[in-house]
């Protein structure tokens, strides 16, 4: 297995200074106001949250096919939320929302599945020590 890499740089003061994070072939600026408040830019939350998504789609997909099923597609998104505890800044829950078409496959067993995977997506192991929800739709194929 590989070992991946990303980069961040800040520069200047924590409210008025900036930085980019990159990896692969995305570059993204960040800043306390894109972090913290409404601004333009990205932040780690974002960058989590892709990650995590990415992760999940990719983990229901082998899921569902080493179960018989091919999905057509998968789409997950992630609500990190960042909130002030005890004076700190924390990443207090994930919520994923996924929505697949998968023919031949009761949502039954589509809902066994998708649960699995928010426990055994690595992203999902990685963050084990945040609450981790799920809404997992299943779409008419």
């Amino acid at each position: 297995m590989a070992t991946r890499n990303a980069d961040a740089i800040w520069t200047g003061s924590l409210k008025e200074g900036k930085g980019t994070m990159k990896f692969g072939t995305y570059e993204g600026v960040y800043t306390w106001s894109s972090r913290f408040e409404d601004g333009q830019g990205t932040n780690p939350e974002e960058l989590l949250g892709a990650a995590h998504a990415g992760c999940f789609s990719m983990a229901l997909s082998s899921g569902l096919s080493k179960n018989g099923f091919t999905p057509r597609q998968v789409q997950t998104q992630a609500q990190v939320t960042l909130e002030v505890i005890d004076g700190k800044s924390r990443i207090t829950k994930i919520h994923l929302t996924t929505e697949a078409v998968v023919p031949d496959i009761s949502d039954e067993k589509f809902q066994e599945i998708a649960a699995a995977t928010k426990e055994g997506c690595p992203v999902s192991a990685a963050l084990a020590s945040t609450p981790i929800t799920l809404t997992a739709r299943l779409l008419s194929a």
